[in-house]
């Protein structure tokens, strides 16, 4: 039997704590998600990239430091793993409930949850990382692109 070994696609950007930041990785989300032609759920990917990202800058990023976002295409299983790696303290839960509607935060891991297939918190040293997975459709020509 010839089969072919199809290696996990793999990419990382690391920005500092500053607002723009946000955008900056949307924009390289978007350029990753084309060049792997995995483009079927990204508006979820991108929605729950500007979630985590946003929640490392407000809770988990110290000032002066920087986070980390990567990303890995597993094209045989049809797995988008997205990880925000930042150097801070805290805890990282799902809100009791859905905040008020007047309130302006609250409602990030809810979307995550909502929308990523899978998502948890890992341990770092120092720090941790906040994660999700997008099962996507590998009959598509995700990741046979950007070889």
């Amino acid at each position: 039997m010839n089969e072919t070994t199809q290696l996990p696609h793999f990419r990382e950007v690391f920005h500092r704590r500053e607002r723009r930041s946000v955008p900056l990785v949307r924009q390289f989300v978007r350029a990753v998600l084309l060049d792997w032609a995995c483009e079927a759920r990204a508006d979820d990917v991108l929605l729950c990239v500007s979630e985590l990202v946003t929640n490392a800058l407000l809770h988990g990023v110290p000032p002066g430091r920087g986070f980390r976002l990567r990303l890995q295409l597993e094209p045989v299983d049809g797995i988008l793993r997205v990880e925000v790696h930042d150097s801070g303290g805290g805890e990282v839960r799902l809100a009791d409930s859905w905040a008020g509607r007047d309130e302006e935060g609250g409602r990030g891991l809810r979307l995550v949850a909502a929308l990523a297939d899978k998502w948890g918190v890992g341990e770092r040293a120092p720090g941790k990382v906040v994660w999700c997975e997008f099962a996507v459709p590998v009959e598509a020509g995700c990741g046979l692109a950007g070889r």
